[in-house]
């Protein structure tokens, strides 16, 4: 345990300080504190930051991640020629990757909008982003344990991203268009939980009561995602999208040949 928390260590303060993460935490300040003071309100700049962190979070999570994990090869490498379990690495790499950029989001949008006092939304948002993050870089894992190749790696990375950023919304659309005379206000509940990116889209509107504008469907929404049970399915939902590429990343890694 010890040995584990010593490489958890090394593997965090390597990663906070890198560039990457610094010009990461810069980016986001200079774009939340910028939102917030041209919008002069808190509100609109949550709407505005939610694009970030739909889009950005997931993209620098997953990339990054993936990156880190091949260029962290060679230390791997090293280590397991020593006494130590492998599942004590993975998790170490893991959990520090993880926290680092967990970290640098925190504090490049949450500090802002913490300063310029935060509404309801705000605490949704963070925790969204928070969440995204552990998912997208458990998938970054699981892409680079899954492929030997650097840029089979990085490109099924993109492609794992650009499906559950852009394309599923694209194949959702195209679905209620074919079926727009059904009810579909229970099979949206559903669909929102196949992708992590939408759920947490869906989770920061209706916490700021935008729900309205998108109609019986967005009341039904309302009415489900805004109890208590509501929130603590989508809590387990994202909890579920954060363990299980995690766990199968692991299972790779422990048979994994390098």
């Amino acid at each position: 345990m010890n040995t584990a928390l010593k490489i958890f260590k090394y593997v965090l303060y390597d990663v906070l300080r890198s560039k990457m993460i610094i010009i990461y935490t810069l980016l986001l300040l200079i774009i939340s504190f910028g939102i917030i003071f041209i919008g002069k309100d808190v509100t609109k700049a949550v709407l505005s930051l939610l694009n970030i962190v739909l889009l950005v979070v997931p993209l620098v999570s997953i990339i990054f991640g993936t990156i880190h994990f091949y260029s962290s090869r060679e230390f791997m490498e090293m280590l397991l020629a020593m006494p130590v379990k492998r599942k004590n690495i993975f998790w170490a790499e893991y959990a520090g990757l993880s926290l680092a950029l967990a970290a640098g989001f925190s504090v490049g949008t949450g500090l802002p909008l913490l300063i310029y006092g935060g509404i309801s939304g705000a605490f949704q948002l963070i925790v969204s982003g928070v969440m995204l993050t552990f998912i997208f870089t458990a998938l970054a894992f699981l892409s680079s344990v899954k492929n030997k190749d650097k840029a089979r790696g990085i490109g099924l990375s993109l492609v794992i991203w650009f499906y559950l950023s852009v394309i599923f919304d694209a194949l959702v659309l195209l679905l209620y268009y074919l079926f727009s005379s059904y009810p579909l206000e229970k099979a949206t509940i559903i669909i929102s939980g196949l992708n992590p990116v939408d759920l947490a889209r869906m989770l920061i509107l209706l916490q700021l009561d935008v729900s309205a504008l998108m109609g019986y469907t967005g009341a039904t929404l309302q009415k489900f995602f805004g109890s208590d049970y509501g929130m603590v399915f989508s809590v387990i939902l994202l909890l579920f999208w954060a363990i299980v590429p995690t766990v199968l990343s692991l299972r790779i890694f422990n048979r994994k040949d390098f």
